[in-house]
Order: structure tokens, then sequence, then C-alpha cells
């Protein structure tokens, strides 16, 4: 595997949400007496009074909303969250992981009311650095808009992240680091989480291409390489800089409540930004976290968050339904680079990988990824599409099947 495929192993950590409960017990009772829209306190189990919670956690300090990008009704609880702590504190700023912080003026603007959602979809260059349907979060930049709150953009550029996988944080000069300090060094427990994960993806890329046989992944030799600690190192360059941006806000008016909509795998007993808000010396901070009611039977994991509230995403429509080919991108050198492949989707059924560059498609070039999502958007349900791929220094030709339905 090259140092570049190596890289797309990151962002699947925000994808593979598992089954929370299922891999760390706390000894609850574990039947499944939680509904929808109650809030659950991990380390007891126990429900919590909803007025009690928000009075507690109204401000000054750092309340982090999770999520997982793709299920509406985490976005929707999100939503409800910003308006519950905004009627509580109206002295509120929301930071989103969503856009880079070099993109900070477009979300000024759109903030301002100087921007159309067309405008600023276009300016934030949404499909590009994000690549979630817009529709699920423009409700929370509405929000900020329509009560004139600022809205932070908190993270960084994706090539810095590449470049922290791809040679380790150590090799990035002090001007490439974007400002950024160093990350507190990742606990033990953490590392454990990680080095699990790279070992799934390194199986299903086993199975991707075609081995008949292959062994469990070794996870003591996984910790042991220099692969896994440049993968750790980009892993927290990103927490480093969303704690440092939230971290700022905070420090500019010490008194404001400040929210944080983030993916949750950046949260999730307090691994994360939480641990790299401690070593910026932040410890007013609350995790809040979604539950899908069909987990709820589980016993939650005690320090998997501050709370959880239930929410009841059985069979939602993420998105409306389109053509979709399953990956996360990023403009290349020679085309479009293939940052990740979705689990279950077209292009995992097609033998893309993470790491090709797509050259082509439908006979035309992709050299932006623009390019390549407006002609994925034009693709019917059942039809075909051709792809020229680059793979290492080997060129290899695929064709993308899509269902006979989007829904």
């Amino acid at each position: 595997m090259s140092n570049r495929a190596r890289i797309c192993l990151i962002a699947l950590f925000f994808l593979l949400l598992p089954r929370i409960g299922l891999s760390q017990e706390n000894g609850q009772d574990s039947s499944c007496d939680h509904h929808v829209a109650q809030w659950l306190d991990p380390a007891s189990g126990n429900r919590l009074d909803s007025e009690k919670l928000l009075e507690r956690i109204q401000g000054p300090r750092i309340v982090l909303l999770g999520e997982a990008h793709t299920t509406v009704a985490h976005h929707r609880w999100q939503h409800y969250m910003l308006a519950a702590l905004h009627s509580r504190n109206a002295n509120m700023m929301v930071g989103f992981e969503m856009l880079p912080r070099r993109l900070q003026s477009v979300l000024d603007a759109w903030s301002a009311g100087e921007l159309d959602e067309e405008e600023f979809l276009e300016q934030s260059e949404w499909s590009k650095v994000w690549g979630y349907d817009a529709g699920l979060y423009l409700p929370l930049l509405h929000f900020t808009r329509l009560n004139r709150l600022p809205a932070l953009a908190l993270n960084v550029d994706r090539k810095l992240i590449s470049q922290v996988a791809q040679q380790g944080w150590e090799a990035i000069g002090e001007e490439q680091r974007l400002g950024l300090s160093d990350p507190a060094p990742a606990s033990d427990a953490y590392r454990d989480s990680l080095a699990q994960l790279y070992g799934y993806k390194q199986t299903m890329r086993e199975q991707t291409e075609g081995e008949a046989e292959h062994e469990a992944p070794d996870i003591d030799a996984i910790k042991n390489s220099d692969a896994f600690a440049n993968f750790v190192a980009a892993q927290q360059t990103w927490d480093r800089a969303m704690a440092e941006a939230l971290a700022a806000a905070h420090r500019r008016d010490p008194s404001a409540l400040v929210v944080g909509i983030i993916g949750r795998g950046h949260l999730e007993y307090g691994y994360g930004i939480p641990h790299q808000l401690a070593d910026l010396g932040i410890n007013d901070v609350d995790v809040l976290l979604p539950l899908n009611a069909d987990d709820n039977c589980h016993p939650l994991p005690a320090k998997l968050a501050s709370a959880v509230f239930v929410v009841d995403a059985d069979g939602e429509q993420a998105a409306p339904a389109r053509p979709r080919l399953g990956i996360l991108i990023e403009d290349g050198d020679h085309g479009v680079y293939v940052r990740q492949v979705i689990e279950d989707s077209v292009a995992e059924e097609t033998g893309i990988l993470d790491g090709d560059v797509i050259l082509s498609a439908a006979g035309f070039d992709t050299r932006t990824g623009a390019e390549l999502i407006e002609i994925i958007s034009r693709q019917s349900p059942g039809t075909w599409l051709p792809l020229k791929l680059m793979r290492g220094d080997r060129t290899i030709k695929k064709v993308a099947k899509f269902p006979q339905s989007f829904e």
C-alpha cells in the first residue's frame, strides 16, 4: 500500500460508527426502556432532565454537538439544540467542521446576509471541501444567519492532513503548519481504537483487491509501524486544528457559549477534540451526542459523552435521491484523487480504491472534482459509467453500474 493510499484511512474514522455500547460495557442494565426524545447519562444509564441539563450547559463554556454526517435525525437534533441553547444564552458562537479557515470570509459574508444559498455553496467550495449533502447543513447555517450569530470555520485544508499522513507531523515545516501548535500526544485508548480501525481497513482493502486468503490484522505490528504513527499524527492534527479554533473563540469572549457542529468521531470518549482542548487549558467542555433509537438496547459506554439524546433515525432518507458514486474526493495533480471509498457504495462495488486517481468518466477528462460531480449528476438509474483510473503507475478501466433506483 502506498503512503498516499494510507492517508485515506483517516476519513473512514468518521463513517465507521459502531453501534455504541457493543465495544465498551459498563455494567448497566441492558433492558430497552429508553425512548425517543430522551436524554441519557452514559455514566449511570439514567434519564436526565432536559431543563436541568440545558441550564447547566448554557454557558460560558464550549458545547460540542456530534453527528454522523449523513443522518438527517442528527442534524435535526443539532438544529433543536442550537435553538434551545440560544433561547437561554443569546451570546453564542457556532463553529462548523465543514469549512476550512481560509473560507472564513465566505462564512462571514453568508452570516451578514450578503450571499444567497447558491452563491454561498459556490464560494465556499462546498462540494469540494466537504462533499456531503448541503441540504443537511443549510438549516444550521440559516439559524446562525437569522440570529446574526458569529459562525466559525473550524477546519484546515485537507492538504495539510494529507502531508502529515504521508510524512508525519515533525516533518512538516513551520511555514506549512498553518499556525498550529504541536498536538497533545494521543492517549493509549485512542491509539488502540485507531489501530483497530486501521486493521479493519487493511483487511477490507485485501478483500477488495481479491486476495483469496489473508490473515487477521496484527494490531501490535500496526501500532509499531511508521505508517500507523503518521496516521495517528494526521488524526491529531485534525483534532488540534478544530480545538485551537474553538479555544480562540472562547478566549475572544470568555462569557460566550461556543457551540461546535462536528463529526462524532472527533468527540467520542473525549479522545479527540476534548483531549486537545484540555491540553490548551480549557476544561469547561461538554460533548453531546445523538443516539439512534435502535441502538439504545445496549449498555452505554460510561465515558462516551457528557450526555446522549435518543433520536429516531430508523428508515430515514439521508438526502434527496440522486446518483452517488460513493467517494470522497479532492483535486489532484493529474485528475480527481479518491480520498475515501464509502462502504456499500457503487464505487466499492466497482472496485475503486482509496488512493486511485480518476482520469476520465464517460470519455470526458476529469481534471477537477467539480467536473466529475457534474458527470455523475447526469447519470440515470440503471446506467453504466465507464471510468479510467490511475492506480500507482498503472492506468486501468472500470465500469460503475448504478442501481435501478436511487431511492
